[in-house]
């Protein structure tokens, strides 16, 4: 099904393997009858480096400079990047900004809050002349494809899962303060990222949609971090053979792989996708080079993939539904064991409760978003569910398209009244039940979604109020099989159907009447719209020479995402008001670290105000005397107090900032970890004046409850230590050791002068 080379890949002629090896360059010289070849000059005929190359500014194909040509962000993040903005200098948007209102459309939740937001983006559009989306017109990355993607474009978004590579488009998504560099004029900044190969061959078959295709890859790449910050590029015979539509599917999961980003092939189909949209002008043929090297090579024999279903609590945690189904007890332990780690053991979780004469049953179904709500995964479901009834009992079926054109479509043509028929519940364009803001199921059930992810809690479920509930993800047409046997598991495959395929037919008239579009005019007369809840930024301090950091909390799970560290769901409501969301930092993982960061904060608010913080917080004061008899020099002039925390391998997930900066707002100086789950959430930290620490896995010296001392950490920042001296402060102060990694100069400069709003105020 998928099979992963263990080197360097050769592409000859798009459709040619050869492994890398001795002989290997030999080989493929015999092929083509070129005379020599050379691996980094095949290297750049990737797709994916000819279009960093056009959008790199830098002069420097190793250390890149990228400008986007267009950005996109939702209502959970654009209130924020604004907003740093702003108090960075802006005046107006230099490239096309297009804002949706996807993820905090539920107005009444919250009060004002959320609509408050709105029309905060509206009249920021029409000042800084961008796009404004209404809420329930379309999810983020379902306008994106429709109205944005172009053939060798590159599009920068403030949600992790910005994936438009199956359009020709290299699109990332990162945190906040990413979007901010672009707004200001400046740059992103990474080394040349590996390329790994995604080489598709054969022909799905019936019933096997794109989101199985997704978990199959995602399973055999995700914890062997074989494509992680690394672009993932689609090639071989097999991508002719699928439409748009399931590229697209296949292309948006790509995150949970924890790449980079990701490119296609295109071809007619995509040239069609174009035209049916009213863009034509927007496609551009892409194809690697006669001979391309990659630096891995996925190999995905699509006729041997099968319906697929990824367990909680993550989407890597994957099985065959034809497995689970054989294997049902079994696996159902191994995924409670699992989830025990996940959970920490703080409340009892089964799913064993859930199999009924021998079969696994669940209580709801989800196709939405921009992974499930495209158009042929909801006719498809469709075919399926034809004529059939989901049921009178705990079993509930819900349909978000991810667009009101899409939305429409299934209205002319009697999709949506086949859907309803059925029971199904068909609703407008919401990303609610990814991140736990829509369709929260009952305490204990099991929901089964053709969405992005099943981390824990991430349906709406609080571990801390004692209530749990969780996700698996599957396939629209495999939800839409179980949805036909009245919620007991099963594979789509198992249903002969004959899929009618319909043609799509775009109307462009929805959004013209409804979507606002400056047309990139400016109109610095229009005033914004501010509520009540939206906050600016607290200041922040410039790096000091040294620091005292307590460290507030310690997870040793093997991987801790950014729903942990910042709750999604109901906390949406505060991604506007810095201070107010910081209060749910780490809430589900660890209840005590708000307090305890708020505590030792307080030391370092009376350092600044030019008062005594031991007076503060008496507790640090045998810890400071401690430190002065090492450290003469250190007093409350050059030594800032804060917190850290520490975590096996943080930041999986979400794109959004507020993992890092809800900790930088409570006076968290550090991060340390054994690696960093994601290039994202790293800058995420970097962008909010935070050291990103590395120290060896097994190697830790310190625990929850101890001050570290940091000195010279300014000095050695500034001179770009390899590594950073730190003491562990007691009775007797411990030494010890962690790496920073690589920073650019520009990163540097952003930790000292502690926060990105900083560095651009000067």
């Amino acid at each position: 099904m998928v099979k992963l080379y263990d080197g360097g890949v050769w592409l000859v002629n798009g459709t040619d393997l050869v492994e890398d090896g001795p002989q290997a360059a030999n080989a493929v010289a015999q092929m083509t009858g070129a005379a020599s070849l050379d691996r980094e000059e095949a290297s750049r005929q990737t797709m994916a480096y000819s279009i960093l190359e056009k959008h790199n500014t830098s002069g420097n194909m190793d250390d890149l400079k990228i400008k986007f040509d267009k950005l996109t962000s939702h209502d959970i993040t654009f209130v924020g990047i604004i907003q740093t903005a702003r108090a960075s200098g802006l005046e107006k948007f230099p490239i096309p900004y297009v804002l949706t209102n996807c993820h905090n459309s539920l107005c009444a939740v919250g009060g004002t809050i959320n609509e408050d937001d709105h029309m905060f983006g509206l009249t920021c559009a029409k000042r800084y002349g961008g796009m404004y989306v209404p809420p329930h017109q379309a999810v983020i990355h379902q306008f994106a494809r429709e109205m944005l993607a172009g053939g060798g474009r590159m599009i920068l978004g403030s949600d992790s899962h910005t994936r438009y590579g199956a359009l020709g488009t290299m699109a990332m998504g990162e945190g906040g303060p990413e979007l901010v560099k672009q707004l200001l004029g400046k740059t992103y900044d990474i080394h040349r990222p590996e390329v790994v190969g995604v080489y598709l061959t054969g022909k799905p078959m019936p019933g096997v949609g794109p989101q199985d295709v997704a978990l199959a890859i995602i399973g055999a790449v995700f914890a062997n971090g074989y494509v992680k910050n690394k672009v993932m590029e689609f090639v071989g015979p097999g991508v002719s053979g699928l439409s748009a539509d399931f590229r697209i599917g296949i292309d948006v999961m790509t995150t949970e792989t924890t790449c980079l980003s990701s490119i296609w092939t295109t071809d007619d189909t995509i040239k069609d996708f174009y035209e049916i949209h009213g863009r034509a002008e927007e496609y551009k043929e892409l194809a690697p080079g006669a001979v391309a090297y990659y630096d891995g090579m996925v190999y995905v024999d699509l006729s041997q993939v099968r319906p697929m279903i990824a367990m909680p609590f993550h989407p890597s945690n994957t099985y065959t539904i034809e497995e689970l189904n054989a294997n049902l007890m079994d696996i159902l332990d191994d995924v409670e064991k699992k989830a025990q780690v996940s959970l920490d053991g703080k409340i009892p979780f089964t799913l064993k409760d859930k199999v009924h004469d021998g079969r696994l049953y669940v209580e709801q179904g989800i196709i939405a978003g921009c992974a499930g709500g495209g158009f042929e995964n909801i006719c498809d479901a469709a075919d399926i569910l034809r004529g059939t009834s989901i049921g009178s009992d705990a079993f509930t079926l819900s349909v978000y398209p991810a667009s009101t054109p899409i939305y429409m479509e299934i209205a002319k043509n009697g999709v949506l009244a086949d859907l309803m028929q059925t029971g199904a519940i068909v609703k407008t364009a919401f990303c609610g039940p990814c991140f736990g803001a829509g369709d929260t199921p009952a305490n204990n059930a099991l929901s089964i979604r053709h969405s992005t992810r099943n981390f824990p809690n991430r349906e709406g479920s609080k571990v801390q109020n004692g209530q749990i509930s969780s996700v698996a993800l599957m396939d629209a047409r495999s939800i839409a099989a179980t949805a036909a046997n009245k919620g007991y598991l099963t594979a789509a495959t198992d249903f002969d159907v004959k899929y009618t395929k319909p043609r799509y037919f775009f109307d462009k008239a929805i959004y013209e009447n409804r979507v606002f579009d400056s047309k990139g005019i400016a109109d610095p007369d229009t005033e914004i719209q501010f509520g009540p809840n939206i906050k600016d930024w607290p200041e922040m301090p410039a790096l000091t020479e040294n620091l005292v950091l307590k460290v507030v909390s310690e997870i040793h799970d093997p991987v801790t995402t950014t729903d942990e560290l910042i709750p999604s769901g109901e906390t949406s409501s505060f991604r506007s008001n810095p201070l107010g969301l910081a209060e749910f930092t780490l809430s589900r993982k660890d209840p005590e670290y708000v307090p305890l960061a708020k505590k030792i904060q307080a030391a370092e608010k009376a350092r600044e105000k030019g008062n005594c913080p031991l007076e503060a917080v008496p507790e640090l004061k045998p810890v400071w005397d401690k430190l002065k008899e090492l450290y003469p020099d250190m007093d409350s002039s050059n030594t800032g107090i804060g917190s850290t925390i520490f975590a096996v391998k943080p930041g999986d997930g979400s794109a959004r900032e507020q993992a890092a900066s809800c900790q930088k707002v409570l006076g968290g100086w550090a991060n340390i970890a054994n690696e960093y789950a994601t290039k994202r959430y790293r800058s995420n930290l970097i962008n909010w004046g935070m050291l990103p620490l590395l120290i060896k896995a097994g190697d830790l010296p310190f625990k929850k409850g101890d001050y570290l001392f940091l000195p010279g950490i300014r000095k050695a920042v500034e001179e770009k230590a390899e590594e950073i001296k730190i003491y562990v402060a007691g009775d007797s102060c411990t030494e010890f050791t962690v790496k920073i990694g690589d920073l650019t100069d520009d990163e540097r400069e952003i930790i000292l002068k502690g926060c990105l709003i900083n560095y651009y105020r000067g």
